[in-house]
């Protein structure tokens, strides 16, 4: 007896939900700032829709439990007089979940949204959705071109897609918007053969055409520690990168997982990819340093500008003052830095002005010309050397304060912030407080890292060795902060001979001035860091590796906790730091 069962074709349904088919909550949040961990959610609008048609809609305001920044208010016109009344998130959290059940998320940078809603689960108590997510911003990247719009911001895709309501700034419109953008960007999948909710979110991850064709330039890469550069068709490189396993990393760019547009857009671009192979992960982190400093290749967004470094230096005149400078020169000027930018050099300053009485003026005064003295002379602020008041003898002591500020104990202006914080938060003065803050930060961060780096650039020969997972041992010398040589002693070698002619190969450096006179401060904390890890041994060290006693290094934990977002105070409590 034969059994015959008839066979049905499937459909291309039934590979999937149909997008027809999916019920999509297209929502948008209001927030006091960027952070889910510190900041609360001010207002939240979502929008339920399938097959086109909304079936429903959810819109409130919500107290964020403290004061709305002022800049806040002037982004979404939110104010505290608006939500004084409304509910607290646990209020609304249960039917935002619930109309959220069984539903696709879908968001305009999802990953700020979610993030909000995940962190208010976790507060109250609720476990945390787990709906798809689609992101309009990725789907964007994905299906349109920089021809046809030059970003993918809400307001310029709303336009693109010509939607019924415009962006402003307010959760419920924004997700109106989104909605238009939505519908916008499926009917272009739809020309990719994308039909089905799966095949839209898969649709997101997949490699692109050129990152597909392009997989042959990892055939050639070494399985290998080293730098790898992306090289366009004239030679020019593109982005530098690092690894221990070089044939591995260069892979990963041609695969799903590499998602970031920039790089999509430079495999596009490359032709070749040149590998060089280290001896060490901390040669390769060096070089991968140095590589991206002299070429800048356009598609790195870090440390392409080492020589941009902005320092705040004690100046070398008959009246020292605080200066900010791009270049570090050989003179009997005092240098803090480097600073990432002017701000925080000029924050730092500041900390130090309220320390030390220093004059702020710019004009180069001499021992024998003077001139009146500005308004900071009236209220105590400055000793008005130019006029007289302040003999040279006693301004000097002013600036060996600083001096030793800068360079060694960072206590006074730790001190005297901290009392000027106090007196700012008995008079409810919270904003002030917290500028002050910022400015302590600023110093005494950049204190401690100075200090750190020149323990290190200092020792005119440092050689150590850790253990390498062949067995042997990797030895890298280290000359004023510069790694100058770098090797891997085999299994069962005789280290004297070894050292010997690693020590004897190794590069020659003539140190410049300042605390990082041989190679940039990036460089000098990678080895440091490699200095600091697991089973390092010192085989040779000329002179003295130490820290001050009484260095900002002490009163930097301090600072990193003001700043911890579980302790960090709301601005009604204007906590000093303790």
């Amino acid at each position: 007896m034969v059994l015959v069962v008839d066979a049905v074709q499937g459909t291309l349904d039934d590979l999937g939900t149909p997008l027809s088919d999916v019920t999509f909550v297209v929502f948008d949040l209001e927030t006091t700032g960027g952070s889910a961990s510190e900041h609360a959610i001010t207002e939240i609008g979502a929008v339920k829709v399938r097959g086109g048609e909304v079936i429903g809609e959810l819109a409130t305001l919500v107290d964020p439990g403290g004061p709305i920044p002022p800049f806040i208010s002037v982004l979404t016109g939110i104010t505290d007089a608006m939500v004084v009344a409304a509910p607290r998130i646990e209020s609304v959290l249960p039917s935002f979940l619930e109309f959220i059940r069984g539903t696709t998320l879908v968001a305009h940078n999802a990953g700020f949204d979610v993030g909000f809603i995940k962190a208010a689960c976790a507060a109250h108590g609720y476990p945390p959705p787990i709906n798809a997510v689609l992101d309009t911003v990725d789907l964007a990247r994905r299906l349109l071109t920089r021809d046809e719009t030059p970003n993918c911001k809400l307001a310029t895709l709303a336009r693109l897609f010509r939607t019924s309501t415009e962006p402003c700034h307010r959760a419920l419109q924004d997700a109106r918007a989104t909605v238009g953008v939505l519908h916008g960007l499926i009917e272009r999948a739809g020309s990719f053969d994308v039909h089905t909710v799966e095949d839209l979110r898969s649709f997101v991850r997949a490699p692109t055409p050129e990152q597909r064709r392009k997989r042959h330039l990892a055939d050639l890469v070494p399985h290998a520690p080293g730098v790898y550069v992306f090289e366009d068709a004239h030679g020019e490189a593109l982005y530098i990168g690092k690894s221990t396993n070089l044939r591995n990393r260069v892979r990963s760019y041609f695969t799903a997982s590499e998602t970031r547009p920039r790089i999509r857009e430079m495999i596009g671009v490359a032709e070749r990819v040149r590998p060089i192979v280290c001896a060490t992960a901390l040669e390769a982190e060096v070089r991968e340093l140095r590589l991206i400093g002299a070429a800048k290749p356009r598609y790195n967004r870090k440390s392409r500008f080492p020589e941009k470094a902005v320092w705040l230096k004690l100046t070398d005149e008959p009246f020292p003052r605080l200066s900010i400078v791009r270049e570090v020169k050989d003179d009997q000027g005092t240098y803090l830095g480097p600073f990432g930018s002017t701000r925080l050099a000029d924050d730092a300053r500041a900390a130090l002005h309220e320390a030390v009485p220093l004059r702020r003026c710019t004009e180069r005064l001499t021992l024998r010309t003077t001139r009146p003295a500005c308004a900071l002379a009236g209220i105590g602020r400055c000793g008005a050397p130019c006029e007289g008041r302040e003999s040279p003898a006693a301004y000097h002591e002013h600036v060996d304060a600083a001096r030793e500020a800068m360079t060694g104990d960072a206590g006074a202006v730790f001190t005297a912030l901290e009392a000027r914080m106090e007196r700012l938060a008995a008079e409810q003065r919270y904003e002030e407080a917290a500028v002050d803050r910022d400015r302590l930060a600023a110093y005494v961060r950049t204190a401690a890292r100075m200090q750190r780096l020149s323990s290190l650039t200092r020792l005119p020969h440092l050689v150590a060795a850790s253990p390498a997972f062949s067995g042997g041992w990797e030895i890298h010398v280290v000359r004023h902060g510069r790694l100058t040589a770098a090797g891997v002693m085999p299994k069962g070698a005789h280290p004297a001979p070894f050292v010997e002619a690693l020590v004897a190969t190794a590069e020659t450096v003539s140190p410049g001035p300042g605390p990082t006179p041989a190679a940039t401060a990036e460089e000098t904390e990678c080895v440091l860091r490699w200095l600091e890890s697991p089973g390092v041994r010192l085989v040779e060290v000329d002179g003295e590796w130490s820290l001050p006693a009484r260095g900002a290094a002490r009163l930097k934990a301090r600072i990193d906790l003001a700043y911890a977002p579980r302790h960090r105070p709301s601005s009604r409590e204007g906590r000093p730091l303790r």
